[in-house]
């Protein structure tokens, strides 16, 4: 997660850090490291939880610039809140990750934000949807953002199978996680998990110093 450092220039868009959210049998697991960075070259924060509850049992993940995608998501559940006392039911998840397209298509000219959104709903169980740069909505079983992300896209795919139970899913997630963190400079700190499933929402936070390692750091 990058903070935008406004004497630089700008060549592109930094995400500096590592999100992911994954579906299992029941549910879905959604996480993402702790770090937050500024031009992807300083870090200016270890705590920053990225994992936004955006309701009761959809949550979203957020990488690019920080002040972008709070103020994206502060909005986002504005619009979620308004919608469940209009309709007197939960939002469903899609209905989630379009307002999030939305608003980051109309201010696609300003925002340098882009999110994972994950949840579950009576209509259609457990999803996950991206909504990157620009506004595009895409639906998939599993999915991997950030800078760190490039560090493991072979063990996603190598790994995460359709219906697995809850311990297997967010183990995956844990080590993806760990994986990336250890290999990329500007994701670290903490990882942040949300499991949800039809029952609610767990929240588990692995500390740096109990992620798995699968090399000498």
């Amino acid at each position: 997660m990058e903070k935008r450092c406004m004497d630089s220039q700008v060549r592109g868009v930094s995400t500096g850090t590592t999100i992911l959210a994954a579906i299992f049998d029941g549910g879905v697991v959604i996480g993402s490291d702790s770090r937050a960075s500024i031009g992807g070259e300083y870090v200016s924060s270890k705590t920053i939880n990225k994992v936004i509850q955006v309701h009761d049992r959809i949550f979203c993940c957020m990488a690019g610039s920080l002040a972008d995608a709070q103020a994206v998501t502060k909005a986002a559940k504005f619009h979620l809140s308004f919608h469940s006392v209009q309709m007197e039911t939960p939002p469903l998840v899609i209905s989630a990750a379009s307002v999030l397209k939305e608003l980051c298509y109309e201010n696609r000219e300003e925002l340098q934000a882009g999110f994972i959104t994950a949840g579950w709903d009576r209509r259609k169980g457990p999803q996950v949807y991206v909504v990157s740069l620009g506004g595009m909505l895409t639906s998939q079983p599993v999915t991997i953002a950030g800078s760190g992300s490039t560090y493991i896209y072979g063990y996603v795919d190598a790994k995460y199978k359709p219906n697995m139970s809850r311990e297997e899913c967010l183990q995956f997630a844990t080590n993806a996680l760990a994986l990336a963190m250890g290999r990329d400079n500007v994701s670290g700190g903490v990882a942040h998990l949300a499991v949800i499933t039809e029952t609610g929402v767990e929240h588990v936070v692995v500390p740096g110093d109990e992620l798995p390692k699968f090399h000498d750091e």
